[in-house]
């Protein structure tokens, strides 16, 4: 498995980059956002680790353009920021995760496994899946309602198919924690609730009446009226 890594700290870069090859991963090391899309511009990646501070270009420019380019390569935003805003600019251009800065070593393994089991476990298929008013293409991780349409990351996806497949019944917030991030103790409260409230945000933006409601200390479901 192959791992862009882009991170200009130069001695965590280096001591990111030792223990990914220590854990069977080859891994090529970027030091800027410039340097990093010369290497997305020649080779292909199983996974990319972006930091968002970052001299010449920085990480949600970087992210800007892979998506651009039609790259739909998992990638892990590395942030000093953590706000609710600051995480949903990330997810708006299309990460599939984020970690604030400063974070151990074992969290970051395990969501760069959890993000390549979902990749080598895909399923490439024509299938469209009606629900409601909205048609979900699980190949091109869009959805559309009438004429519109919009992106979605990894983890949206996985969580609106969670919602979708329990028709309209309450899924806990556990439930929810250990489908898209495989891995319970690595998740957060807050995380489930940065991409429920940007899924919301999406749904809307392309006119579709089905909505996220909440039940508190229970979870979410699907409604549509």
């Amino acid at each position: 498995m192959k791992i862009l890594l882009v991170e200009d700290n130069v001695q965590l870069n280096k001591a990111l980059t030792t223990i990914l090859k220590r854990n069977s991963y080859l891994v090529d090391s970027a030091s800027d956002g410039e340097e990093a899309l010369l290497f997305l511009k020649d080779y292909k990646y199983d996974v990319i680790i972006l930091d968002i501070m970052m001299p010449k270009v920085d990480g949600l420019e970087v992210l800007r353009r892979a998506r651009r380019e039609g790259i739909q390569t998992p990638i892990i935003l590395l942030t000093a920021k953590s706000t609710v805003e600051d995480k949903i600019t990330g997810l708006d251009l299309g990460a599939d995760d984020y970690l604030p800065k400063p974070f151990s070593m074992e969290e970051l393994l395990a969501r760069v496994r959890a993000l390549s089991r979902r990749k080598s476990t895909e399923i490439k298929t024509n299938k469209e899946i009606n629900y409601a008013d909205l048609v979900i293409d699980e190949n091109n991780s869009s959805v559309k309602c009438g004429n519109n349409s919009v992106q979605l990351s990894q983890k949206e996806m996985q969580i609106l198919m969670l919602l979708v497949e329990n028709k309209g019944n309450v899924v806990s917030l556990d439930t929810i924690t250990r489908s898209a991030w495989d891995i319970e103790s690595y998740s957060t409260n807050e995380n489930v609730w940065v991409f429920i409230s940007y899924l919301r945000k999406k749904l809307e933006s392309i006119g579709s009446k089905t909505k996220i409601k909440s039940i508190r200390y229970q979870g979410y479901y699907l409604e549509n009226k």
